[in-house]
């Protein structure tokens, strides 16, 4: 599904996604990101449940990117949401994270996701503190 966004193609074919772009940005500009190696990076796009990346008018470059893990049903998981420096400004964010959750086939499930930034931007979308039905196993790496 290709979703036009202010001349900006939003896409959910995970083949069109620039995997050195990918690579680039997560391993070098994210906090929560650059411990991965770029087999786990390629591994979790190619597994991924949805992702959506976002490409620019002119030259098609990949300037955002999204991806969703999910048992397809009821319950899915947010990751790896960003949108380039040059491309930012422009509501791109925003429209990345309701292309992913709310125009695809997983509007009415249950999200959840993990980030120290960008709360207000996820507060749009209905994001909150868990409630108490709500458990969570840290990762044994810290």
């Amino acid at each position: 599904m290709i979703v036009t966004y202010r001349n900006y193609d939003l896409d959910d074919d995970r083949s069109r996604v620039d995997r050195d772009a990918l690579w680039e940005f997560l391993s070098t500009s994210v906090y929560w990101a650059r411990w991965r190696t770029r087999t786990d990076i390629e591994t979790q796009l190619w597994n991924a449940w949805r992702i959506v990346g976002v490409y620019a008018p002119d030259s098609g470059a990949m300037v955002g990117y999204a991806r969703a893990i999910s048992d397809g049903v009821s319950f899915a998981y947010l990751a790896d949401v960003y949108v380039l420096p040059i491309a930012r400004g422009n509501g791109l964010g925003k429209e990345l994270v309701r292309v992913m959750i709310d125009a695809g086939p997983g509007a009415d499930m249950r999200w959840t996701l993990h980030t120290d930034d960008a709360h207000g931007l996820y507060a749009q979308f209905g994001f909150a503190k868990p409630d108490e039905t709500y458990l969570e196993r840290p990762s044994r790496k810290g």
